[in-house]
């Protein structure tokens, strides 16, 4: 579900917020017939909720902090002639930046349609459509945040200053003060993204004790990254700025077929499952130009020609898979599920357009990966698991990480070496439940072997060349406490906690016999602990929430001499329900206030990578946290 994804898709670009049902979590070893090649734990699968038997139209608003603003809209069919039912949706939101200049903009449709053949077979079929464009914001660094603050930004609104700072850099002058450097500020980036998703699925009882599905899907996605550069100049003849337009251009087409078949007899639940995808991935890397003195009207758009190609490959990989699975529920008290995937996963690439051609392939591909876990149930209170899972992630096939992301001499050096990385998942745990209070505690290893890292050979911002290797595992242990106590009437009281220690094992030696001596340090981007608690009322009228997040320190270096400090943020919300008769009832409002207490944090770390060390806080890899903000919604449902 990353932003910048070779074979996946965020949840929030193919199914809007009001379509989405039931989220399932499989914690610690996740599922075995689980359709991903990077899953090496647990997983949560989202589902989109079906349309209803009625006929009604859903609508809502929303308003709030940096001008946002937000509609939505579903219609519902009821049951139609032939027994059939669907729902068409639309929303649109509009946000500006709650830093610098630009805006955040997104239109979704969502489609579904579900038809009984017969008494036997249920179809679904299920579209999505969505347009995402947006003005990012500028990575920031420590530094940066001592000189600036959290709110330093880009310059959008300031074409003339953005080409005055890359004159001077090109001319090996000082540049305008108080930037010191091209990367202190940008004048503009971003990125596009247009995505088209459907399936079609069959859900089929075929004989007693015999039932299965099969979904049959396809992805389309495309859209540019962008980004003011000042390194490379605009030709004269072509507009003659000392800035060009550079983009990372993204082009998926994925499709896959997913199907399963389940036989439940006795005391046994036995499913085989097998999916296989197709993705052809295109990326390259051009430079459009800029008009010299002449801000650009539309910056986060398709371009067109480009007046340099510095890159252009295709990808393409084929996954297969293929799982077996047993639950038994041996006595009533006591259920045991084991079973096993095998994962092939072949990649390729070839070069369209390079000064460092790569054409090459490689497989990743293990038989026998095993899952197993057992189940006990000493009473209707009181329950134990423990569980085992073994899983193998394939390599990314992208120019911007995994074994392509290097030369063809590169690769070659590297392609005989590699191992894909692999988990061993060990969980243990017990559960607790009554009228008024669901608890679990649960502790876990996990052994993560063959860990893959890039060194990067130049600047981010330039473009890197990667050589990828394996560089030892990775151990981590922790314990997962959470508990949820009705304790008066409609009142409640939510709290969790996890700490995970989780460290390298293995120190780095270079290929010039240098030793980064990494072992025992802790993981980047990993917090030791991370606690949540929430305070609720609701009596089906009236309700609010008022709740805190907790997190430790993070690191972004290998070496841990740069950390992020930890932060605690809270949130408050609140809503009334109109129950009485009249045009009123079904009306919804809600009001959302997030960083109740206008805290300055770090959010996101590692978002242009992590590095080995940085003991003077230069390296943008940061993204400051949004201040007090708040949003007021009503929704309502007609018929």
């Amino acid at each position: 579900m990353q932003y910048r994804n070779n074979n996946g898709l965020a949840i929030g670009r193919a199914l809007e917020t009001e379509n989405n049902g039931p989220a399932t979590l499989a914690q610690g070893t996740g599922g075995l017939g689980t359709a991903s090649t990077s899953n090496l734990g647990g997983t949560i699968q989202f589902s989109s909720i079906d349309p209803t038997d009625h006929y009604g139209v859903d609508v809502a608003g929303t308003v709030g902090s940096s001008n946002t603003w937000r509609g939505f809209m579903r219609l519902n069919s009821g049951i139609l002639p032939g027994g059939g039912k669907l729902y068409a949706s639309y929303d649109y939101q509009f946000a500006d930046k709650w830093k610098g200049w630009g805006q955040q903009k997104q239109q979704q449709i969502n489609f579904k349609y579900v038809q009984p053949l017969g008494d036997s077979v249920k179809s679904t079929t299920y579209l999505d459509f969505d347009d995402r464009r947006e003005d990012d914001y500028l990575d920031l660094s420590n530094n940066l945040i001592k000189r600036f603050g959290y709110d330093h930004d880009d310059i959008s609104n300031n074409y003339k200053l953005a080409e005055q700072i890359a004159r001077a850099y090109q001319a090996g002058q000082v540049l305008p003060a108080p930037y010191t450097s091209p990367d202190d500020t940008y004048y503009r980036g971003g990125g596009v993204r247009q995505d088209m998703v459907g399936y079609e699925k069959l859900n089929y009882h075929l004989v007693p004790h015999l039932s299965g599905s099969t979904t049959v899907y396809g992805h389309y996605d495309r859209g540019p990254g962008t980004w003011t550069d000042p390194y490379d100049p605009t030709p004269a003849t072509l507009g003659g700025s000392p800035l060009s337009v550079s983009t990372t251009e993204y082009r998926m087409q994925r499709e896959g077929i997913i199907t399963s078949l389940g036989y439940q007899r006795w005391n046994h639940k036995i499913e085989a499952g097998f999916w296989f995808e197709n993705n052809l991935f295109s990326q390259a890397a051009k430079l459009y130009p800029l008009q010299e003195g002449v801000a650009p009207s539309d910056f986060q758009r398709f371009y067109e020609n480009p007046f340099d190609v510095q890159w252009q490959y295709t990808f393409r990989t084929h996954v297969y898979q293929f799982h077996l699975e047993d639950s038994w529920s041996i006595t009533p008290k006591l259920r045991v599920n084991a079973g096993f995937k095998s994962l092939v996963s072949n990649s390729a690439v070839t070069t369209a357009q390079s000064s460092n051609p790569i054409n090459a392939s490689i497989s990743a591909s293990n038989g026998f990966l095993p899952q197993a876990g057992v189940l006990y149930r000493f009473d209707r209170h009181h329950e134990v698991f423990a569980d085992f899972s073994r899983n193998m992630s394939a390599y990314t096939a992208s120019a911007s990480t995994g074994p392509f992301s290097t030369t063809q001499a590169g690769f070659a050096y590297i392609h005989d070496k590699l191992k894909p990385e692999t988990t061993n998942t060990e969980e243990i745990g017990y559960r607790f439940h009554n009228d008024s209070v669901q608890a679990s505690l649960t502790g876990y290893y996990v052994d993560f072997e063959n860990r893959l890292l890039a060194s990067s050979l130049s600047s981010v911002i330039v473009g890197n060349q990667n050589v990828l290797e394996n560089v030892g595992s990775v151990t981590s242990r922790g314990v997962e406490a959470a508990a949820n106590w009705r304790f008066f009437r409609n009142w409640s009281l939510y709290g969790a906690w996890s700490y995970n220690d989780a460290h390298y094992n293995d120190n780095i030696t270079g290929a010039d016999g240098s030793v980064l001596r990494i072992a025992g340090k802790q993981v980047v981007a990993a917090p030791r602990n991370i606690g949540n608690f929430k305070l609720a009322y609701d009596d089906g009228t009236i309700w609010g929430q008022f709740g805190g997040q907790y997190m430790s320190r993070r690191f972004y270096t290998f070496l841990n001499d740069a950390p992020v400090p930890g932060r605690i943020l809270f949130n408050l919300s609140a809503g009334y329900r109109f129950q009485q008769p009249g045009f009123l009832r079904g009306l919804e409002a809600q009001v959302n206030v997030v960083n109740l207490f206008d805290k300055g944090y770090i959010s996101s770390i590692g978002t242009t990578g992590f590095k080995n060390s940085d003991p003077n806080g230069t390296y943008q890899t940061l993204q400051a946290g949004a201040p007090r903000q708040a949003f007021f919604t009503l929704s309502k449902h007609f018929f």
